[in-house]
């Protein structure tokens, strides 16, 4: 394992990231990216002084436990105010998520060191914390999982899942440290 995150000068943080851990990185932010969904490019709209409320169609928790996850119900106990919620947030949330994601990628490189601006530390922070609730619904991470890691054998398929869930804990409380 290389050396994770360290803190740069003016408020800039530097990652030391081996080639194969890179193509790591780039695997789980493209299988997010494709979890998100296709984002429209918005269209030209014009400057009438209003926010840009990008709404959606959406007004329902998803059937998938990652993406219920990843955009949980705002009111349990109201499903209208719920969906009303999720229809003025839900796809500024997803934009924000692929763009955040999009930026590891475009600074991500093929490993070495790399020196990301805060905005793009920010941006990795996002997005190691998206992969790992995804991995950990998938994975069906609980507080009782590192004891039953400790009992596999090396040849249990679950090992992989786990060992790049670690890891991005390992990299996300690097930067956190980092950015302290």
């Amino acid at each position: 394992m290389n050396g994770g995150f360290t803190g740069a000068r003016g408020g800039s943080v530097r990652l030391r990231i081996g080639s194969e851990e890179a193509a790591v990185v780039r695997l789980l932010m493209g299988q997010l990216i494709d979890l998100l969904g296709e984002g429209g490019e918005p269209g030209p709209r014009p400057d009438d002084g209003m926010p840009d409320l990008q709404l959606s169609e959406n007004t329902a928790v998803s059937d998938d436990p990652v993406l219920a996850r990843l955009f949980p119900d705002a009111y349990g106990e109201d499903q209208k105010a719920s969906a009303e919620f999720r229809r003025y947030t839900e796809a500024g949330l997803r934009e924000g998520k692929r763009a955040a994601a999009r930026t590891v990628l475009a600074t991500l490189g093929e490993g070495g060191e790399i020196v990301l601006d805060p905005d793009e530390a920010q941006a990795w922070l996002r997005s190691l914390n998206d992969l790992r609730l995804a991995l950990g619904v998938r994975l069906d991470i609980t507080e009782e999982t590192l004891d039953q890691m400790r009992s596999f054998d090396w040849d249990d398929p679950r090992n992989a899942g786990y060992a790049a869930y670690d890891w991005l804990t390992y990299l996300q409380e690097s930067l956190v440290r980092a950015l302290w």
